[in-house]
């Protein structure tokens, strides 16, 4: 037996290990009540400061020693001259260093340095950015260092050319780092805005060699999802700017709505020929911000066609024309909803179609390539795609089906824009408008529907959750809402023309008598 290493039993190594916890358990402990003690009587000493320490060292994640060692700190350096007080806090950077070295993911360890350099009389930010750099090489998709890093230089004032370089060569080292692309999408507004259009930061050249170079990366690994992601947002960039969506006014109620949430205090209203009237704006939906506001009154409608509004939106004057309808005027006007691109990008998109058809036929099921492949087809021509591009939203909700509701969240969008656009150039408008059968689970845009008289929802896949967008249809006479899935109607809101509601089929409701509380005895309900 001489000579032979003897190995523990389990049984053994299972109490060596249970000791083990023991005794740090009880270390951790007392460290931590003698850190408390210390505190209440305000010691903050060179003792508390090492108790600290040896704490963190082993676990970084305590935040709230390291704001205990900011006091420390804070207290021992301020009656220091400049140079001395340099040296404590340059002794503390290195022992975050230490902590990062146990744990380089350490919420607590990156936000202390962030303090020591933003507290220290003169911080050394190329330093930094070369701590940035060591950590980047160790794991390039620590997005704690990304957000270090970027913190670090904005305080040094690097040049943003200088990190879109940095950002693609780590892209080609490793097309899987998620977070250079996203930060490579902060700095591309910065550094190659575009030339005329604010709402599109990016400029026509530059989109189309990012898009060549997110496909080549893309098409590496169709698996990896960060390329997709930063091609979906080279895709849909641009985004409505605020703006009126929709007016309409009769003798009793005005609507105004807008393609972005706002609070009634964010905008200036004028109509003309003036109303003579000081209007109140209240929020459909009960909200601070809301996309439709309206208010109620005796308004004065006059006789001519050439009524106006005009409104004042972030230091922007926005107007519409009104159009006579058979109680007053309304007006409606869709963004919009997806960025028309120049003849150069449309060619490119074209040809990232084909290369995505052709990976489809090699890889039917990518869920990545099916979706970058619709969204393909509605930057190249939604109008001629939208069958299509569709029908892909429905193969992704059974080859992905853990992202199922965001598939159908995301036709319905896209159906709904489809029938607000046509919905705009019809004779129907603002009378009525159909979404019918087309598989809705949400409502989208419902500030636009505000101005309707009838709205038809039936056959689609309306939850309760959809309830509270009712709000919006102010001037909605009848809502139909048969053969969906609503199992209750007890937060319906009150609607000042609804007449007629319609929720047939829909889980066996039996709440008329809640209706007929909240709009009266005369209202007509089909169940």
């Amino acid at each position: 037996m001489h000579g032979r290493l003897k190995v523990r039993t389990s049984a053994e190594e299972a109490a060596r290990k249970k000791k083990e916890q023991e005794l740090k358990v009880k270390a951790y402990r007392a460290g931590m009540a003698k850190i408390q003690s210390k505190r209440s009587n305000n010691e903050l000493d060179e003792e508390m400061l090492i108790i600290c320490g040896q704490i963190l060292a082993r676990n970084p994640d305590v935040y709230t020693l390291w704001n205990i060692r900011k006091e420390c700190i804070l207290k021992l350096s301020e009656n220091l001259d400049e140079e001395a007080k340099q040296i404590v806090f340059d002794k503390d950077l290195s022992f975050a260093e230490q902590c990062l070295l146990a744990n380089p993911k350490s919420y607590g360890a990156w936000h202390h340095r962030c303090w020591i350099l933003e507290n220290c009389p003169k911080p050394n930010m190329d330093r930094e950015v070369a701590l940035c750099n060591k950590y980047l090489k160790l794991d390039e998709r620590n997005f704690h260092t990304w957000d270090y890093r970027r913190f670090v230089v904005n305080k040094a004032g690097i040049e943003p050319a200088k990190e879109l370089d940095f950002c693609t060569e780590k892209i080609r080292n490793n097309f899987s780092n998620y977070s250079s692309w996203h930060y490579r999408s902060n700095l591309l507004p910065i550094v190659y805005p575009h030339e005329t259009d604010s709402r599109r930061p990016i400029s026509e050249e530059k989109l189309k060699h990012e898009l060549e170079m997110v496909l080549t990366a893309a098409f590496t690994d169709p698996n990896d999802s960060s390329a997709w992601f930063y091609q979906r947002w080279l895709l849909g960039y641009s985004r409505p700017e605020l703006d009126i969506a929709a007016f309409r006014i009769n003798k009793n109620q005005a609507v105004i709505a807008f393609t972005k949430p706002i609070t009634s205090s964010d905008f200036q209203f004028d109509i003309n020929p003036n109303l003579q009237v000081s209007i109140e704006w209240k929020s459909a939906n009960g909200a601070l911000a809301d996309s439709t506001w309206f208010a109620e009154g005796d308004f004065s409608i006059p006789a001519e066609n050439n009524m106006s509004i005009k409104c004042n939106l972030e230091n922007k004057e926005c107007s519409l024309q009104l159009n006579r309808c058979i109680d007053g005027f309304f007006a409606i006007k869709c963004p919009r909803f997806e960025y028309e691109f120049g003849a150069a990008i449309i060619d490119e998109l074209k040809n990232q179609l084909e290369s995505c058809k052709q990976l489809l036929d090699l890889e039917p099921d990518s869920k990545w390539t099916l979706l970058t492949t619709a969204l393909l087809m509605r930057a190249i021509d939604r109008s001629k795609y939208h069958e299509k591009s569709i029908e892909y939203l429905g193969k992704l909700q059974t080859i992905d089906s853990m992202r199922k509701g965001y598939y159908e969240d995301l036709a319905s969008k896209w159906n709904t824009e489809k029938c607000l656009e046509e919905w705009q150039n019809s004779t129907k408008i603002p009378q009525e408008i159909s979404l019918k059968s087309l598989k809705l689970t949400s409502i989208y845009y419902d500030q636009y529907l505000s101005i309707a008289d009838v709205i038809d929802l039936s056959g689609n896949c309306l939850s309760n959750r959809s309830i509270p967008k009712l709000g919006s249809f102010r001037f909605a006479k009848k809502i139909c809402l048969d053969d969906n899935k609503l199992s209750s109607i007890e937060n319906i809101p009150s609607l000042k023309y609804l007449t007629e509601l319609s929720l047939k089929n829909n889980n066996d409701l039996i709440e008329k008598d809640t209706l007929k509380a909240i709009c009266g005895n005369d209202f007509k309900i089909n169940i």
